[in-house]
């Protein structure tokens, strides 16, 4: 069985403005920032805007307007860190690893040969953070 949506999950809080992010793109129905547990240059996240728990209750509509979001980001960071691939990943339920409980996408640039970072709880530098968004919005044009 899954759970209702809290709306006090962190990204809903991020969405509400009651909490900081290092925005990196922002339209009408998705917001995308820098993970500050990354696990590699360039991590980031990209959410709808609209309250999903994850991919399983998600509307469709919403869906197909994240993950086009998703994919021009990808583009943005590889070419912005100069990756030779990207990784992206969503997880479902605590099972499946998720943690925080509002539908979200990780794109991670990567390299080959250089392994990435775990999840460690450890929050990256906020000027770094920033710098890296900003690395992606001029790659975005």
């Amino acid at each position: 069985m899954t759970s209702a949506y809290d709306t006090n999950n962190i990204f809903a809080k991020i969405l509400r403005g009651e909490i900081p992010c290092a925005k990196v793109y922002e339209d009408d129905d998705t917001l995308a920032f820098m993970d500050v547990m990354p696990q590699a240059p360039g991590h980031l996240l990209v959410i709808p805007k609209a309250a999903s728990r994850n991919i399983l209750d998600a509307d469709p509509a919403v869906l197909a307007k994240t993950i086009a979001v998703v994919q021009k980001l990808a583009i943005a960071a590889k070419h912005a860190f100069d990756a030779e691939g990207v990784n992206v990943a969503q997880f479902n339920e605590a099972a499946a690893g998720q943690t925080v409980f509002h539908l979200h996408f990780h794109v991670i640039p990567r390299n080959e040969h250089e392994p990435m970072k775990p999840h460690s709880g450890t929050m990256a530098d906020g000027d770094v953070l920033r710098a890296h968004a900003e690395k992606i919005k001029a790659a975005l044009g």
